[in-house]
């Protein structure tokens, strides 16, 4: 594995940050967390023509066809930057169309996806909080040649201005994995009902009722009862995406309390001169660096289509917990002005608090570490 980035990686990450400095500043967040939908449709639009929402779609269906690895560098920057709204949901999710979708399914959506015209997300959580497959309830009954889906999912994200859902239900009997399918469904189908739900990020996390929704046999990802091992991939990939949003916050803290404590003048000195507040700062730089490295080896594995489920787990794991260990830091290194909501940090700070059940929490994802190496 090589940490170095390519040419055309460089030229990804500047171009991203260039685009969101101008773009979307944090004033430009500030005003999202506060708007009804939570993102800008133009924006969403200039994003679309820079290719970043086909960044994962082939070529043949109109994408870029980057790299893996090429989004996880692109999706680090953009946590850097904070872009609220449906990016990420909609390239994670977009993933399983790309595999498991059939033909027609990728020929109607893909070129959609790629142009900035169908916002995608995945619903999947229930009243349970479980992420494994027996936390799967809801079901999806047969009715001719459709199915009827009826029941509630939890923070789904984005699902009152999404186009498409993937929904994750269960249509054999019993709890495990055989018998959950997942469908493609219309956001705006009759008998679904979405409301945004309060969080600590303020991202429009939705609670979304499914009331005798009808959806074609033909909306199914994949085969019926086999879907789980394709949710598999889409937390997999989604784990080590999230990861890299985290990763991009977490560095923009440490710079800025490193910064910060060069200015910061106590007693005659920089506060950064004290040997305490210095070894919370090295403590702060450890957990960057070995979240790094674990980032970009789950990363890099799933480029080079390396088995990389414990990878990935023990990379969204371990940077769950520094997000939120680094971010409350950065509060109390920042001291006062660093609780006020006029200040960059705590925009930070909130959301490594929400990021932890995105794609799994923290003891999910150890718990699949803890399974792959003989625990369990």
């Amino acid at each position: 594995m090589d940490l170095r980035l390519t040419e055309q990686q460089e030229i990804l990450k500047k171009s991203a940050k260039d685009f969101l400095t101008k773009e979307c500043p944090k004033a430009k967040v500030r005003e999202l967390e506060k708007d009804e939908k939570g993102y800008d449709p133009d924006l969403w639009q200039k994003m679309a023509e820079l290719g970043w929402l086909g960044f994962n779609i082939p070529e043949e269906y109109e994408g870029m066809g980057y790299s893996f690895e090429d989004l996880t560098i692109h999706i680090e920057e953009v946590g850097k930057n904070i872009l609220p709204g449906p990016y990420l949901s909609t390239v994670v999710n977009t993933f399983a169309i790309v595999e498991a979708g059939s033909d027609e399914m990728k020929k109607d959506l893909l070129p959609k996806i790629s142009n900035g015209k169908c916002i995608l997300t995945l619903a999947w959580l229930e009243d349970n909080g479980q992420f494994d497959a027996a936390g799967v309830t809801m079901k999806a009954t047969p009715k001719g040649s459709d199915y009827v889906l009826s029941g509630t999912k939890y923070l789904v994200d984005s699902a009152h201005v999404a186009d498409k859902m993937i929904v994750v239900a269960r249509t054999g009997s019993g709890s495990g994995s055989d018998g959950i399918t997942l469908f493609v469904v219309d956001a705006k189908a009759t008998g679904i009902k979405s409301e945004v739900m309060p969080v600590i990020s303020l991202d429009k996390l939705c609670a979304v009722t499914f009331k005798d929704v009808t959806v074609p046999a033909k909306n199914i990802l994949g085969k019926v009862d086999k879907g789980w091992d394709i949710l598999r991939a889409i937390v997999r990939k989604g784990s080590i995406l999230k990861s890299a949003e985290s990763l991009g916050g977490l560095e923009t803290v440490v710079d800025m309390t490193v910064a910060y404590s060069k200015e910061r003048v106590q007693y005659d000195r920089p506060i950064g001169a004290f040997q305490a507040l210095q070894h919370k700062m090295s403590d702060m730089w450890i957990n960057l660096s070995t979240s790094k490295y674990l980032l970009y080896e789950a990363a890099w594995m799933e480029s080079e289509s390396i088995p990389n489920a414990k990878e990935a787990s023990m990379a969204k794991s371990y940077i769950n917990e520094s997000y939120k260990f680094v971010t409350a830091l950065g509060v109390k290194l920042h001291g006062g002005i660093g609780t006020s909501a006029d200040h960059d940090v705590p925009l930070y700070y909130r959301r490594a608090k929400a990021a932890d059940t995105v794609y799994g929490s923290t003891d999910y994802h150890r718990e699949q570490v803890a399974q792959a190496i003989g625990l369990k």
